[in-house]
């Protein structure tokens, strides 16, 4: 197969690459933000082992970690307005599955980093009579940072390459405005080959930092 490469072509669609590059890192860092809110609270109030919240808690965990994103994207976008019986704009549909998503991810990595501390750093707490927001907040949530950090940026890594999946709502990401550009001048190897090349430049840095997190704790607990 002679296939002629042609990257020049697509000078002219650079401010589209640019548009969607944005708009993907506002989706990422705003679903990174509102997904770790989310799980910050999910993960602390799973703690209390209440047993009605916490099945509805374990209830929301399990159907957006056991079912794939792009189906709760599609089914959120389509069906739950017919459901509700009120239109959701597709930024709006995007936002919302991608940190409820993320959010579910980021309570386990909350849970198990909090339980992960040891019950003696719990009593001696409680030992010095620190009500259980206060013990959480000065004892406990620093001491779990650390084992968090690692597992903590590799979801957000994830979290930015999902992103990509709104695109099939039409939401103007890098690689809804790929298609548009492969739409006009037919070359889907350079274009989606740029789109391989921004992502990569994106995320490679951040999987080395998670990286050098993990390693970092290996020799810690060593």
């Amino acid at each position: 197969m002679n296939y002629v490469w042609d990257f020049g072509i697509l000078a002219k669609y650079s401010h589209l690459f640019w548009l969607g590059l944005g708009w993907t890192m506002v989706y990422t860092i705003g679903t990174i933000f509102l997904g770790s809110v989310i799980g910050l609270v999910v993960g602390i109030l799973r703690l209390r082992r209440y047993a009605v919240i916490d099945w509805l808690l374990v209830a929301y965990i399990e159907t957006f970690r056991c079912t794939p994103l792009l189906v709760q994207i599609i089914w959120f976008y389509y069906a739950f307005p017919v459901v509700i019986g009120v239109n959701i704009p597709a930024h709006v549909a995007a936002m919302t599955v991608l940190s409820l998503y993320g959010g579910a991810f980021y309570a386990e990595i909350v849970r198990g980093s909090i339980e992960s501390v040891p019950r003696g750093q719990w009593d001696a707490a409680r030992a010095l009579g620190l009500r259980p927001w206060r013990l959480l907040r000065l004892v406990i949530l620093p001491q779990a940072l650390k084992p968090m950090l690692a597992p903590y940026v590799n979801q957000s890594v994830t979290q930015l390459k999902n992103t990509s999946l709104v695109s099939v709502i039409a939401v103007p990401d890098l690689v809804y405005n790929a298609t548009l550009i492969n739409a006009d001048t037919y070359r889907p190897l350079e274009v989606y080959t740029v789109v391989a090349l921004i992502y990569f430049a994106i995320l490679f840095p951040s999987t080395l930092a998670a990286r050098r997190l993990e390693r970092g704790m290996t020799y810690d607990k060593a």
